[in-house]
């Protein structure tokens, strides 16, 4: 009885501890993270730290530099958010507390990054200078300098395209050199072993690894296709799948490329944007051909699974922007169309599908909606948002 009560003692001392600790940030008492998002702010430099479960904004994080092409993963506390910058920054956001733990400008220009399997190591795609640098999660110190191919005149190629994979690996496309590279860090964190696959197709420009962690998939720009590496058989190499992918038969004017990691996977089957087209694609994961293609109201960005795979949801580029379309997976046909507002640039899933979180950059406003039934449900109040993150991110590979 004595040792039970000494514990019960110690317990309850660290609560009221961390109950006060966690009173100095936003909130009162002890709060757990899995409720926990952040919302881009990009006109600001900033981002908002949010609960889904209230649809509440939580507190504002500032000066976190340029982030108009920004995005966030997770560590595996969900209590840590790494923020990419496009101006080389890479910031490390404390959730629970609202504020900055740590900071670092890595480079002059950047475009996304990825965290490793065991939540060691932060990675950052850089087009200036070209390549990928590694830190330690916990203290953002460089540990890895990979550097890109040459290109000449002192340039190195672009990196795009940044993926975790199963294994502590991160995979990449290096956009001027049609290349794709495997950096493992499983036996050495400091001195990756780098496999590289050239002629992988032109110019690629972003990328995916599906939710098993096997395929890494390239968009290319440069022509029709999709670069496809196995990783689960690394060694037969890439291959290009879906060669009518691309801007479609008719010429038509592209007025945002759309991201590859939008594309969604349910009932066996990949979702993914036409380019230049006013459809979305439906694609036979055991053979990658496209069996079906679902008219939209407008050229295809973001095309998302609800969790479990039921419904399938589209925003658009200009000029059709303020549309959301709800489609149906089984039937293969828009059963819904919705009309937040201007600016819809990013939707975000709770982790068990029942509502989603829109960005409405041009209302100035995040809005959520019942998944099921449509309705809207709350409106918050942020300065021009685009990317929205929850800390469920911290558990799936390639996000």
């Amino acid at each position: 009885m004595r040792i039970r009560s000494f514990v019960l003692g110690t317990v309850a001392a660290v609560a009221l501890a961390t109950g006060a600790a966690a009173a100095d940030g936003f909130g009162e008492g002890l709060r757990g993270t899995g409720d926990l998002g952040v919302v881009i702010e990009r006109a600001t430099g900033q981002v908002a730290v949010v609960d889904r479960l209230e649809s509440a904004r939580l507190a504002t994080v500032e000066g976190l530099g340029d982030l108009s092409h920004a995005s966030v993963v997770f560590g595996p506390s969900e209590r840590y958010a790494y923020v990419f910058g496009r101006d080389g920054g890479l910031t490390k956001v404390d959730v629970l507390t609202g504020t900055i733990d740590a900071r670092v400008v890595q480079s002059g220009n950047s475009i996304g990054g990825a965290i490793s399997e065991d939540g060691s190591l932060v990675a950052v795609a850089n087009y200036e200078p070209g390549g990928v640098k590694v830190f330690d999660a916990e203290t953002l110190d460089l540990v890895a300098d990979i550097p890109a191919t040459d290109i000449g005149e002192g340039k190195r190629s672009k990196v795009v395209g940044l993926e975790d994979a199963p294994g502590n690996r991160f995979v990449f496309s290096l956009y001027d050199t049609d290349e794709i590279w495997i950096a493992d860090f499983s036996k050495d964190r400091t001195a990756p072993e780098i496999t590289k696959y050239p002629a992988i197709g032109r110019q690629p420009y972003d990328a995916l690894v599906s939710e098993d962690g096997r395929w890494y998939l390239a968009g290319l720009f440069g022509e029709d296709g999709i670069a496809m590496l196995d990783l689960w058989n690394p060694d037969k190499g890439v291959r290009q799948v879906l060669e009518g992918y691309g801007r479609g038969e008719e010429a038509l004017p592209v007025y945002k490329m759309p991201h590859l990691e939008g594309w969604a996977v349910a009932g066996g089957y990949a979702w993914l944007p036409a380019i230049g087209r006013h459809s979305v694609l439906v694609v036979d994961m055991d053979t990658w051909e496209q069996v079906a293609e679902i008219p939209v109201h407008g050229q295809p960005v973001f095309v998302m699974a609800r969790p479990g795979g039921r419904h399938v949801w589209v925003n658009f580029a200009l000029p059709d922007n303020e549309f959301v379309q709800v489609i149906d997976t089984q039937a293969l046909e828009v059963v819904d169309t919705l009309e937040p507002g201007p600016g819809v640039l990013h939707m975000e899933f709770t982790p068990r599908g029942d509502r989603v979180w829109l960005s409405v950059r041009d209302k100035d406003e995040v809005h959520v909606y019942d998944t099921a039934t449509r309705e809207r449900l709350a409106v918050l109040p942020a300065e021009k948002p685009s990317g929205i993150f929850f800390t469920s991110r911290a558990h799936r590979i390639g996000l």
